[in-house]
C-alpha cells in the first residue's frame, strides 16, 4: 500500500480545519489484521512481519479486516529513569535478523503509534482512505478503545497552541515535531499534509543551484556533516539577492541521494533553518 507523506513547512497552519498530531521517531509501518494472522509493512512495501513480531501479536486483538498506519517506536529510559523513544533502537530492530529481532524485543518491546486506520470492514467500512480525517480519526480512537498497549493512537488535537506546547516541551523526548493535516483531506499517497520539525539555523557553504544562475530555484549547499542537500525552493526575493552572487561551473553533479545540481565556485555563504533529524530539511533563511 503506497502510503500518505507530510511536506516539510516552517509554520503550522492555521485556521479551525487543522488538526495537528506529533511526529515520533520511528519506523513508518502499515498494519494488516487479516483473517488468520497480522501482517506488517515498510514504508517501501517490505513485509517486516518477523522483526516486529511483538508488535504483531499484540495486534491479534484487533478485529479481521482492520489495517492502520502508524509507526513502530521503541522507548528506552535514560539514567533518571525516564522513557524516551529512541529512534537507534527502532533501527537497530528494522535492521537485525529475526532472531536478532526478538532478543531485542525481549529487552525493549516495541510500541505501535497508530496515526491513521485505513480499513475496518467488521464495522461496514471496507476502504475509510476516501473519508475525511476527522471522520478516520473517530474509527480510529474507536477501533483501539479495547485494544491497548503496545497499540495506541497518537496525540491529537484541534488546537494550534496546544500542538505548539507540544512541539516546545517534547523536544527531546523523541519527538521529531508536529504534523498538521485537513480535517476534510482524504487519506492518498504522496505528499497530502504538512510538517514542522525541530530546526536549528546554521551558516553553511553554496556548492551548487537547480535553475538558472540568473534566476535559482533552489541551492546546494554543505551541511555541518559533509552532507551536501538541496534547500527548498528559494523565495523570489532570496533569488534575487543570491543569483548575482553564484558563479556557476561547467557540468552537473548530484548528491548522494541522486539529487542533480549545477556545480558553483567561491565563497557565497548562506544561513539555513537545518532539520536536526535524520531527515535533512534546508530552508535558507538569508544570504551571510
Amino acid at each position: 500500500m503506497d502510503v500518505a507523506l507530510a511536506r516539510p513547512v516552517t509554520q503550522l497552519p492555521t485556521g479551525p480545519s487543522w488538526a495537528y498530531e506529533i511526529k515520533v521517531d520511528g519506523h513508518r509501518t502499515v498494519l494488516w489484521r487479516t483473517e488468520d494472522g497480522v501482517r506488517l509493512q515498510s514504508r517501501t512495501g517490505r513485509d517486516v512481519t518477523a522483526l516486529w513480531m511483538d508488535l504483531a501479536v499484540a495486534a491479534m486483538r484487533l478485529p479481521p479486516g482492520v489495517i492502520l498506519d502508524g509507526e513502530a517506536v521503541v522507548y528506552i529510559a535514560d539514567a533518571g529513569g525516564t522513557a524516551h523513544i529512541s529512534f537507534a533502537a527502532a533501527q537497530s530492530r528494522a535492521l537485525s535478523s529475526p532472531r536478532r529481532a526478538r532478543e531485542l524485543a525481549d529487552q525493549h518491546p516495541a510500541t505501535y503509534v497508530a496515526f491513521d486506520v485505513l480499513a475496518h470492514p467488521a464495522a461496514g467500512l471496507p476502504d475509510l482512505r476516501p473519508h475525511p480525517y476527522a471522520e478516520r480519526r473517530r474509527v480510529l480512537l474507536d477501533v483501539l478503545a479495547d485494544v491497548g498497549p503496545p497499540i495506541e493512537p497518537v496525540w491529537s488535537t484541534t488546537d494550534r497552541d496546544e500542538a505548539l506546547l507540544w512541539y516546545t516541551t517534547l523536544k527531546g523526548t523523541g519527538v521529531e515535531g508536529i504534523v498538521a493535516k485537513p480535517l476534510r483531506s482524504a487519506y492518498k499517497a504522496g505528499q497530502v499534509w504538512s510538517k514542522v520539525r525541530h530546526a536549528d539555523t546554521v551558516d553553511v557553504a553554496v556548492v551548487g543551484f537547480t535553475g538558472t544562475a540568473r534566476r535559482p530555484k533552489a541551492l546546494a549547499v554543505r551541511l555541518p556533516d559533509g552532507r551536501v542537500a538541496l534547500s527548498q525552493r528559494l523565495t523570489t526575493a532570496l533569488a534575487s539577492v543570491v543569483g548575482p552572487r553564484l558563479v556557476p561551473q561547467a557540468g552537473r553533479t548530484f548528491t548522494k541521494v541522486g539529487d542533480s545540481y549545477t556545480p558553483a565556485a567561491g565563497d557565497l555563504v548562506v544561513e539555513v533553518v537545518a532539520g536536526t533529524t535524520r531527515h535533512a530539511v534546508v530552508t535558507v533563511v538569508r544570504l551571510r
